[in-house]
């Protein structure tokens, strides 16, 4: 891995993912990656995890080290000379602190905005909640029964198994970050409930998706990350 930017936890990870044409992805694709897809499927994901005990550049972050995130994602690949490199791409990233909203526009040119949000997190459940205005949108996976490593083929693996993020600068050429993390466990899960006003938090184009029965739901327990500083791709 280049430089590491920041350490990290994220934890309790919910993955609701859905089914998406691929022309709603095309626009936000940025340059010289392709969609990576499952069994021939675009797939789209939200997700919300607890991000904790957050250092950058190994320096400890006192007051806003410890947070929820939620965030709407999809899938890609490029070739690179050392292999395929498998990464998803933030469509909105959601956080409850403007700093850290302010620090990854700035550093990596991502989607993030900055508003209420609350959780409740227990072994075995998790539940995000975000409020923008008067609308509060919630996000919620529980388990029914005890984590396990998937099996490698599984979907549960292909959605968790991508270790790249990649974003557009604002000149248009691709910034790329590596994600180091161990594999993540996951939990059977036995309900799940998604509330979320998708056009006004995501636009029309991503409501059609997201107003669909889900194709995947996940439950991670997730781990300590390394993410290494941006590079712009040539």
């Amino acid at each position: 891995m280049r430089g590491v930017f920041l350490r990290a936890e994220w934890r309790n990870l919910a993955v609701v993912s859905y089914s998406i044409d691929p022309e709603v992805l095309k626009p936000h694709l940025p340059v010289g990656l392709r969609l990576d897809l499952w069994q021939g499927q675009a797939l789209v994901s939200l997700v919300g995890f607890q991000f904790r005990r957050t250092r950058i550049l190994g320096i400890r972050i006192p007051f806003w080290g410890t947070f929820p995130e939620v965030n709407l994602r999809f899938y890609v690949t490029r070739n690179a000379t050392d292999g395929e490199r498998r990464g998803v791409v933030f469509v909105r990233e959601i956080v409850p602190h403007g700093i850290v909203a302010w620090i990854a526009r700035n550093l990596y040119n991502e989607n993030y905005d900055a508003m209420p949000m609350s959780e409740q997190v227990v072994t075995g459940s998790a539940e995000y909640a975000w409020r923008p205005e008067e609308r509060t949108h919630r996000l919620r996976v529980t388990a029914s029964g005890l984590p396990r490593l998937p099996d490698d083929e599984s979907l549960d693996t292909w959605i968790v198994d991508h270790h790249w993020g990649y974003s557009r600068g604002r000149d248009g050429v691709t910034i790329e970050y590596e994600v180091d993390r161990l594999p993540w466990r996951t939990y059977p899960v036995g309900d799940f409930e998604v509330d979320v006003d998708a056009t006004a938090m995501y636009g029309a184009e991503f409501a059609k998706a997201l107003g669909q029965r889900p194709i995947s739901v996940v439950l991670a327990e997730g781990s300590k990350v390394s993410v290494s500083f941006g590079r712009r791709l040539r």
